[in-house]
């Protein structure tokens, strides 16, 4: 799978923007806040129909715009295809793919896969669970179509339940009605766990192989997955948190809770491990995904890295370098003399200032 082209008006910084990427290694480089994030973002949000930065869409829009439009056409299976996404200050975006209009907007996800990689993933490992989640939630969702719907409708139902919980503190006669969200949240929250489950195993016997070859065969990486309560005492638990749940208004029990575990020798990585064995852990986990990937779909993902070389050790950028041959890779930075002098071939470099890009000849 390939990006080919990427147009962009109105979005963040960028009255207009129109570029052609290599299916090889594209280099976006500029001085800090010029616009190279946002290109990086323009194209997660064609992909997943949402911000890795979690902004809203009204955030997105060039200040004083009322929407802001982006086309993102690329390659898949040998066919073009085109993404078009609205963005609307006070409405919903408008999604179309190929011209056609998307009612949902995760029909999006698994069009194309994508891996983002920037300097706040390096510390997923010493973050709260949350972060750990989402790392799982947004590979699965692009990989798992049903994985998708499941935790969308759990979610929802979970939301609704709260609500619930909140409202039977003042009227507890309402307490009975819980069952019709209970069962929502086991049916969607068992198979969220199972497929949970199934995923950190197959990452975990992605990971282990890199993370010792990282360490030169010093260190050995266990991933474990760690459920709040296990799918097959999942309904009898969310039961008996009733009385719980209700005091603190609040659900207490579900995979709205549940976390992984990076093990380095025996010890928790989050509580024991050095800031230099966390990082180590971070990009094991993100070169475990591309193989993962590779694995589940049989064909590269696309790759974006937001300056996350500059916050690498020499040692930890040529593993990650190194992983990327024959994959599609979308690079920014704030200086060229590290990639071009020494470590790596740049297929096609942009020059990017005050939100205008301009490509530049490669000189060999």
């Amino acid at each position: 799978m390939i990006i080919k082209k990427l147009e962009l008006t109105d979005f963040r910084n960028y009255v207009n923007l129109d570029i052609d990427l290599s299916e090889k290694v594209n280099i976006f480089f500029g001085n800090n806040a010029q616009g190279k994030t946002n290109i990086l973002e323009a194209i997660y949000l064609c992909c997943t129909t949402r911000s890795q930065k979690r902004s809203h869409d009204r955030e997105m829009i060039r200040f004083g715009e009322e929407e802001a439009h982006l086309k993102m056409c690329f390659q898949k299976s040998s066919l073009d295809r085109k993404i078009d996404i609205h963005l609307l200050k006070n409405k919903t975006k408008r999604i179309a793919v190929d011209g056609i209009p998307v009612t949902k907007a995760t029909e999006i996800y698994g069009m194309m896969n994508i891996i983002s990689f920037s300097p706040d993933d390096l510390s997923i490992v010493k973050e709260g669970p949350a972060e750990r989640r989402n790392f799982i939630d947004m590979e699965l969702c692009q990989l798992d179509r049903e994985y998708m719907f499941c935790l969308s409708s759990y979610n929802r139902a979970l939301m609704q339940r709260n609500n619930l919980l909140k409202q039977i503190q003042l009227n507890n006669s309402l307490r009975s009605t819980l069952d019709i969200w209970d069962e929502q949240v086991y049916g969607f929250g068992k198979t969220i766990i199972e497929r949970r489950s199934r995923f950190v195993d197959d990452l975990n016997k992605i990971a282990a192989p890199i993370h010792n070859k990282l360490t030169d065969g010093e260190e050995n990486l266990v991933i474990r997955y760690v459920p709040n309560s296990p799918a097959s005492e999942l309904q009898n638990n969310i039961f008996m948190s009733r009385d719980r749940d209700i005091a603190t208004k609040m659900s207490n029990v579900g995979p709205h809770r549940d976390d992984i575990e990076c093990i380095i020798n025996g010890d928790n990585a989050r509580t024991y491990g050095s800031q230099g064995q966390q990082r180590t852990v971070a990009l094991t986990l993100k070169l475990a995904e591309i193989d993962l990937v590779k694995q589940s779909v049989k064909d590269n993902p696309v790759l974006l890295l937001d300056d996350v070389l500059s916050e690498l050790d020499r040692n930890r950028q040529n593993q990650l370098l190194n992983n990327i041959s024959g994959i599609q890779t979308i690079i920014t930075c704030t200086g060229l003399e590290e990639f071009i002098s020494e470590r790596l071939r740049c297929d096609k470099i942009f020059k990017v200032e005050q939100g205008v890009v301009t490509e530049i000849n490669r000189k060999d």
